[in-house]
């Protein structure tokens, strides 16, 4: 494999048959192909592709990640690669780089020696660099690969919707304002012109999930995706709210869904690839179904004294762990636990252990909040004190009013 994919030869007609045998026995090992596509830039196409891509992997499918925004790839810093470089295979093909057990990424970041080089190239080499991706990467069998396109209706996205062949779909970001929905809604026009089937669009940075009280704060208005997938025919995939965490993901090179299962955000992405894995409705993945609506029950853990919430955490009695199932919004179990010694670090490794994914509390310290959040357990403070089944309820209904970070320590 050449390092530069730009030193690929001409080829003339008697090369480029076995060449297009070669990309089309490759396509047929991949189940589906899914394009994530947008006719508008920063709308946060690649962090949806990432996570819709460790998404399907968590549920169990074999899935390839492909990077084809040469000239802006993103995927690389978005999942801790960026010191990772793409090497030959055995066979002389392109070896992916392994993430997960289930999950594969490639992209033209992986061939460049820093990231501050830039790519410059013309549409033809492009073409050919892309080719070459689809065609030489020994991906092996895969359920799916989620292919990152840059934004627009250029090259890129062109040659990928031209080579992949059959069993390919469409997924569409855009975000809520009007100016996005009118970009978009051109590429909605470019999929319709190459026969590509859109699989859905999804509202991306739809509402902003306050890290205090857990409340949704409509930033950039909602509905725009929504109303586009109604007016285009195409269905509607769900809405991503905007969370803090997901920068703090992104810059630190982890998978959002990865490091909080249970945020809104990340239950919204699993919400999204459900009509991806069962695009008829067919009654093929019982199992997957069961782990899928796993992801719709938490624990949810509140330091409790004399019965009702502790002021600060670190004074409580008891912890009362309480499951939920979002979905259903009810309560599925409670149990209180006697927690052990209150020292640096020891509660939110504790309750990790427990299976908490949510801390609601009265007060905490901003280093404390960070040592929860490592544990992948959400904070929300400044609640009232009240009885564990109060709180729980109005946390379900959406009516939790969480005050100021009041502390009693």
């Amino acid at each position: 494999m050449s390092k530069n994919p730009a030193e690929t030869h001409h080829v003339d007609k008697s090369e480029r048959e076995p060449k297009e045998l070669e990309l089309q026995t490759r396509m047929e090992r991949i189940g589906r192909k899914i394009l994530v596509l947008s006719g508008k830039g920063g709308v946060g196409k690649s962090t949806v592709a990432a996570n819709l891509a460790m998404s399907l992997a968590q549920a169990g499918k074999k899935v390839g990640l492909l990077d084809v925004d040469l000239h802006g790839p993103s995927i690389p810093k978005l999942l801790g690669l960026e010191h990772q470089h793409l090497r030959p295979d055995a066979t002389g093909g392109i070896a992916p780089i392994r993430l997960a057990e289930n999950l594969a990424v490639v992209s033209v970041g992986l061939l460049l020696d820093s990231a501050k080089d830039a790519v410059i190239w013309r549409g033809p080499l492009k073409h050919n660099v892309i080719r070459q991706f689809l065609a030489d990467v020994a991906w092996g069998e895969l359920d799916f690969l989620v292919i990152d396109s840059p934004p627009g209706t250029g090259d890129e996205p062109l040659s990928v919707a031209q080579m992949v062949g059959r069993d390919a779909r469409a997924v569409v970001v855009t975000t809520p304002q009007d100016l996005a929905i009118s970009d978009v809604r051109r590429c909605i026009s470019f999929c319709e012109a190459l026969s590509l089937p859109v699989a859905g669009i999804i509202e991306n940075m739809s509402g902003l999930i306050c890290p205090h009280c857990g409340e949704q704060i409509d930033l950039f208005k909602v509905g725009g995706g929504e109303n586009l997938a109604e007016e285009a025919g195409v269905p509607f995939l769900g809405r991503i709210p905007l969370d803090p965490q997901i920068v703090v993901s992104g810059d630190s090179g982890t998978a959002f869904v990865e490091q909080h299962p249970h945020s809104p955000a990340a239950r919204a992405f699993a919400a999204a690839i459900r009509p991806i894995l069962n695009p008829h409705g067919e009654a093929d993945a019982p199992q997957l179904t069961e782990d899928l609506k796993e992801k719709t029950v938490m624990k949810i853990a509140i330091p409790i004294a004399d019965g009702k919430l502790a002021m600060h955490f670190g004074h409580c009695e008891q912890f009362a762990l309480v499951e939920v199932d979002e979905t259903a919004k009810e309560i599925r179990s409670t149990e209180y636990l006697t927690p052990p010694g209150h020292e640096p670090g020891v509660l939110p490794r504790w309750l990790h252990e427990q299976g908490a994914n949510v801390i609601i509390a009265g007060g905490m310290g901003e280093r404390a909040q960070g040592l929860f959040e490592q544990n992948g357990i959400n904070v929300i403070v400044g609640a009232p004190t009240e009885n564990p089944e109060e709180i729980i309820s109005a946390y379900l209904a959406g009516t939790l009013e969480a005050g100021q970070n009041v502390c009693d320590h």
